[in-house]
């Protein structure tokens, strides 16, 4: 909660005119404790899983030839019933998993200094402590998620992530408790290690969810922003992974592709990427010439 009544303090103390976005921050979050604005990624965990994976369930049922040629594993199809099944068990898992961990958490949150005060950060700021979150988060989840493909990690936790073959967007945060908890934990470590202000982690955990959907969604859109990213895997690398399955020893990491090129893990992946793609160029060009 900001120790400020009004404005004019907030002014007074910061010896300025507050920003248009400090304002809306200060009507915003004055009356609101810390505990309440950092309970708010939970809120965010339920409504980003439930809006953003639409566009590509829509995508799913309309079935049709000019964007099924996007689709990576287009013999896939997955009907509305069984994606809300797999909707209806991952918002069970955050109520049950999820929600308790990000509310029990709250005191790391507040030692680490992870702050809702004013002034707010610059940009320059935030960009660069988004980039150190994301390729910390990226590296430790490379190594959590190839510990989760040892025999014991696979039979007794991850298997069930990798119930999806074909992935869809809604699968993204389809997995055992146990696995989302473990894998979580990387997300925080960025935070943790470089503590910003609570907006800056609201924000990196927002990027997350959608970098998540989209790694998951089962298509690859050529006009992507994502593609303008240096060492960005998408949807294509990670859905390999799914492919291969419970023996895929390939493509761990969760975002970029360097810590699998520098441990070797990606050589299946490269090996076979060529022959995914000229049958998925096959496929196009033949969805192409119907459409004609």
């Amino acid at each position: 909660m900001l120790p400020y009544h009004t404005l004019q303090e907030a002014e007074i103390s910061l010896g300025r005119n507050l920003t248009f976005a400090e304002t809306l921050w200060f009507k915003y979050s004055a009356q609101k404790s810390d505990y309440i604005l950092y309970c708010h990624n939970t809120l965010f965990l339920f409504i980003f899983y439930t809006l953003f994976p639409i566009p590509f369930v829509i995508l799913e049922l309309l079935g049709s030839k000019k964007i099924d040629k996007y689709k990576l594993q287009p013999k896939f199809k997955n009907s509305f019933s069984d994606m809300m099944e797999c909707y209806k068990k991952v918002m069970w898992t955050f109520v049950y998993a999820v929600g308790p961990l990000q509310v029990l958490s709250y005191p790391v949150i507040k030692w680490i200094g992870i702050r809702t005060s004013l002034p707010l950060p610059s940009r320059t700021e935030v960009f660069w402590q988004l980039v150190v979150y994301v390729v910390v988060e990226d590296y430790a989840n490379y190594w959590l998620h190839r510990l989760m493909h040892s025999p014991w990690g696979y039979n007794k936790i991850h298997r069930v992530h990798h119930e999806y073959t074909a992935p869809i967007g809604f699968a993204a945060p389809y997995a055992h408790w146990a696995e989302i908890i473990i894998l979580g934990l990387a997300s925080f470590l960025g935070p943790l290690m470089v503590p910003g202000h609570m907006l800056t982690f609201w924000l990196w955990f927002i990027l997350r969810q959608l970098e998540a959907i989209e790694t998951h969604s089962g298509y690859e859109f050529p006009w992507s922003p994502s593609k303008l990213i240096p060492f960005y895997g998408g949807a294509v690398y990670h859905d390999y992974h799914h492919y291969v399955g419970g023996k895929s020893q390939s493509n761990f990491a969760s975002v970029f592709t360097y810590c699998d090129y520098i441990y070797g893990t990606d050589k299946g992946y490269r090996y076979q990427k060529n022959v995914f793609e000229k049958t998925r160029d096959s496929l196009r060009s033949q969805s192409d010439i119907k459409s004609e």
